[in-house]
């Protein structure tokens, strides 16, 4: 059974920070993605970071220089780091994992943690 534990959310004014968190529990051959998503009512989600095990990271280019995603890989946990927030970053985010687990690949997402941005 695989589940997906974010915290971290909350109400920040512009120019703030806040750093999520995502556990995945369960057990694993490999996570090879480890993700962050924004949803804002009536919109898809939309990738923000990615954490790849080869190494690489993606961020979409509005977050570029202000996010930072990183992984550790012993507690199986991702965060982001969100700096110089701006009131566009608010949404709903949804961690992702994409995974190995008995010789199958699958993909899990989390609940969503909710992030507001506002003077």
């Amino acid at each position: 059974q695989v589940q997906l534990m974010e915290s971290g959310g909350g109400f920040v004014h512009p120019g703030g920070s806040l750093r999520l968190s995502c556990v995945a529990s369960g057990t694993f051959d490999r996570i090879t993605h480890m993700e962050w998503y924004r949803q804002t009512p009536g919109s898809q989600r939309d990738l923000v970071a990615s954490d790849v095990d080869l190494g690489t990271s993606y961020y979409t280019p509005p977050v570029k220089g202000r996010f930072t995603i990183s992984r550790d890989g012993a507690k199986n946990t991702v965060y982001l780091q969100m700096n110089s927030l701006k009131p566009e970053d608010t949404g709903l985010y949804y961690c992702r994992i994409r995974a190995v687990v008995n010789a199958r690949r699958g993909e899990w997402w989390g609940q969503g943690t909710q992030v507001t941005v506002s003077s």
